[in-house]
Order: C-alpha cells, then structure tokens, then sequence
C-alpha cells in the first residue's frame, strides 16, 4: 500500500491558534509503528506547482498567496497567519493528493496522510484550507487524459462547500457529501448530491444515510476514479462537529466506502479530512482505522 505525506510537522503558530491539532506527525509515525505501511511504502510529496494551481484556483490568488500579499481579513478566513511554511505545506498537501492519484491508477488504491482541504475555494481559502487539493488533482488527470470522470465521496462532518462551487455545473466531477446542517460552512454550497444531517445524530441514521447516497453517487457518476474525504470529526467527542458517530460507526462507514468502491471497480484515493477530538488520539485513532481497513481492501 503507497501513500503520500506532505505535512508530518505542526505549523509554527502563535498561541491562540489551537486548530488543526498536530495529528499529521502523530499519523505519519503510528502507521509505521503499528505496521500498517512500511517506511518504504511511505513517500515524501512534491509540492504542486502553480501550472497545476492555476487549473482550479484564480491567477490573483495564488499570486498573493505564494508571495505573501494576502490581507490579515483573507487570512483569518483561512486561519492561519501567512508564512511561506503554510504555502509550502499546502502545496505539499495538493502534491501528495496527485501523486496518490497515479499510484491509485496502478494499484487500484493510494492515499495522503492529510488532504481533504475542500473549503478552498477558486479564488479564497477558508476554515484551514489553502488550496483545494481534491480539485487541483482532477483537474490535473484530466488535463492529462488520465481521466475523464471523477466521483468525491465527502463524509466529513462539514460540507465541502468549496469543492462544490469549484465543480458547480460540472458534469464531469459529482460530488457526495453527507454532513452536519448546522455545522460550518453556515452558508452551503449545492452539490450533485448533498445529505445534511440534524445535530446528535447517532450510527444507525448515518449509516443509513451513507449506504443510500454511496449507492446513487456510485451509480450516476460514471466516474474513472474515486476519491473519499474520510474525516474523522463526525466523531462523537469531536470539538467541531455535532454529530454523536462512534468509532465503530466510523470504521462501519470506512468498510461501507471501499466496499462499494471496489464493487464499482474504480480506483480510489484517500484523503484525511478533518479531525479535531478533545484527546487528540482519538483522531488519530479514527484515521489510523482508516488506514487498516483499507489495507484488508486493497
């Protein structure tokens, strides 16, 4: 199993920013430790370059972002404070979804140990997303002629509002998302096929939910190739999320995704999403689980 990692260390941040927990490190060493991959299974990303950029995102932002010309208002939309290690950093985390991409196509399956940045917009970033990682991905496997078709299975707790607006009016990429109705973004975008859930919600309804928009997505994407946004933030003692899934839940989702997914004989990526528990290990825990069912899969 090849996967890809572009951010493995925490931002350097001032105190007041405590989001997103330093769980990429802690990640990237218990997958190795616990023998999920192997040291030579796990490969150090390329950052994107602009040419792949520009596919998705506006020329004035990517210019003002990678030269460090954004306002302080633009950058407490993202979250962060400007710094070339956030620029270098995102653009690692895009070139980890595109190196995964080809390796998925041989393989049938790859992932990113982070990605999953889907509240970046064309021309914006939001809610600690810089550059939209699954966006710049397909869009580069088109360009290629790789593929023509895409499908994103988006399951975590937040809608992927940028995502939605990117490929809006896009028959070639269908986006699937179930999410929390109430939780951020607070405004939504509409995507092919939106499931917004009620506060509290508990396993048996969300899986549910899961099964029905996996079979419709599956069916009426007709897509090459797959991508799962697998947050871990619908989990119950999550600090941003409002759902009440437990980590048996979310391993039943996991299986529920690949399953389907191998069925339809599409190759898939897998990106992390968001994952932002009171006791940090608990995201970790809940990506980890990720990780290993998917290699009894593939």
């Amino acid at each position: 199993m090849r996967l890809f990692y572009g951010e493995t260390k925490p931002l350097s941040l001032p105190s007041r920013h405590s989001f997103p927990a330093p769980k990429y490190g802690r990640l990237f060493e218990r997958i190795q430790s616990e023998g999920i991959v192997q040291a030579s299974e796990l490969f150090a990303a390329p950052p994107a370059t602009n040419e792949q950029l520009l596919r998705v995102h506006t020329p004035d932002y990517v210019t003002r972002m990678t030269q460090g010309q954004m306002t302080e208002k633009e950058m407490r939309r993202i979250g962060f404070p400007w710094s070339e290690d956030l620029v270098d950093r995102s653009r690692r985390s895009v070139g980890a979804t595109i190196s995964a991409c080809h390796v998925a196509r041989e393989d049938g399956f790859s992932g990113n140990l982070g990605g999953g940045t889907h509240h970046a917009f064309a021309d914006h970033g939001e809610g600690y997303c810089v550059f939209n990682d699954v966006a710049v991905a397909i869009r580069a496997m088109q360009a290629e002629g790789y593929i023509r078709r895409a499908v994103i299975i988006d399951l975590d707790v937040h809608q992927g509002n940028g995502t939605a607006a990117i490929f809006a009016g896009d028959s070639s990429v269908f986006t699937f998302s179930v999410h929390s109705e109430k939780s951020f973004p607070y405004h939504k975008e509409f995507g092919n096929l939106d499931i917004a859930l009620p506060d509290g919600i508990e396993d048996k309804s969300f899986l549910a939910s899961v099964k029905d928009g996996l079979a419709w997505s599956l069916e009426l994407a007709n897509a090459d190739l797959a991508f799962y946004i697998a947050g871990a933030d619908p989990y119950m003692d999550d600090r941003l999320g409002r759902m009440a899934i437990t980590k048996r839940g979310l391993a039943h989702r996991d299986q529920m995704v690949f399953e389907r997914v191998r069925r339809a004989g599409l190759p898939l990526v897998l990106v992390m999403g968001g994952g932002y528990a009171r006791q940090i290990d608990d995201t970790v825990d809940i990506h980890l689980q990720t990780f290993r069912i998917a290699k009894d899969y593939w």
